[in-house]
């Protein structure tokens, strides 16, 4: 069964390609009218667990814009969900945990789940999307890292610094390191099923690998991710994007990854030098700047993709896409790509 476009696949394996590949990170969402209707009759995870749904959110944005790789539309928070922890999408709050988890007793409670049984609707949503992709582009499947999920576990909602995650972490690092694992455990489980379900690769979302230090990255993420990256790398290719991690691209060039996310905080030419120059980057778009007029995205668009280099580079931006972002803006930045002549 091959992918009538595999570009995307091309850059991961660092071939030489006419042109990258593009897509959106969240690009399956809330900047979409045809979304917002599914929006407006079913609540967040309800589309989460309707493979109906979630299939069909999926491939909105692929009807729509053509982008070169589909993202399963889904949460990073079903993890917690599926380990015995509560949570819950607030209006206007975001993810909201009513217990958080705060002790070695609380981690004690969090389980390590059956993920068929816990998760089986994402399996049921890949399957289903697969066939309305028809293989005619890659999907990929995701997970957040264990960091990242540990922080609203702990924190309990969105934080501007995650402190009472880290605080967490610094005075009972027994307590935060067993739920690490316990994360990660189930991460490496969940996105090999995905792979069996279908997937064609599954980045790893370190949202907020950047508020720690370089050496706090070292032990309360990176080297959870780095298991993540040896289960799975012979299984399909493994993107790790951390943001604000730019101090971590050096270990993460040497990780197994088939390529690094990077956000629009480091440039092409850092990037480069950071990892060495022989692995595949995506990014680095600032979402923010596709409110600039289509025409100046698309100048830009063409600066970022000569900076990187068309080889070795998926163009994305450098984190999700905003909300209100006008239609045609978006459609703007992925017009700029398949334009591309080198």
């Amino acid at each position: 069964m091959s992918i009538k476009n595999d570009l995307f696949l091309r850059a991961l394996k660092g071939e030489t390609v006419d042109r990258p590949p593009v897509w959106m990170m969240r690009q399956a969402g809330r900047y979409l009218p045809e979304f917002m209707e599914i929006k407006a009759k079913y609540d967040f995870f309800t589309r989460c667990q309707t493979p109906e749904l979630a299939s069909e959110i999926t491939v909105q944005p692929i009807r729509r814009y053509g982008m070169d790789a589909a993202i399963l539309f889904s949460d990073i928070l079903v993890i917690p969900q599926a380990m015995n922890i509560d949570v819950e999408m607030k209006p206007n709050v975001g993810p909201w945990l009513p217990n958080p988890i705060r002790s070695a007793k609380d981690v004690e409670q969090v389980i390590v789940p059956d993920i068929d049984e816990t998760l089986g609707y994402v399996m049921d949503a890949i399957k289903m999307t697969k066939e309305k992709l028809n293989d005619e582009i890659p999907l990929i499947g995701f997970a957040g890292s264990p960091w990242t999920i540990l922080c609203y576990c702990v924190q309990g909602q969105g934080s501007k610094n995650f402190d009472k995650a880290k605080e967490f972490c610094f005075t009972q690092p027994l307590a935060a390191h067993a739920l690490l694992q316990k994360i990660t455990d189930t991460t490496i489980a969940y996105l090999k099923k995905k792979v069996e379900a279908g997937v064609n690769a599954v980045q790893v979302f370190d949202s907020w690998g950047g508020m720690l230090s370089p050496v706090d990255y070292q032990e309360f993420s990176w080297q959870y991710i780095q298991q993540i990256i040896d289960a799975l790398k012979d299984e399909a290719p493994v993107i790790a994007f951390g943001k604000g991690c730019w101090f971590a691209l050096d270990k993460m060039a040497k990780s197994g990854a088939s390529a690094l996310g990077v956000d629009w905080t480091c440039s092409a030419r850092n990037a480069r030098y950071l990892t060495g120059g022989n692995i595949t980057l995506q990014g680095n778009f600032d979402p923010t700047r596709l409110f600039s007029p289509p025409s100046e995205i698309k100048r830009m668009v063409h600066e970022m993709i000569n900076a990187f280099g068309k080889d070795k580079y998926i163009v994305n931006l450098g984190h999700g896409i905003l909300p209100n972002i006008p239609i045609e803006n978006a459609g703007a930045f992925i017009e700029a790509v398949k334009e591309y002549k080198a």
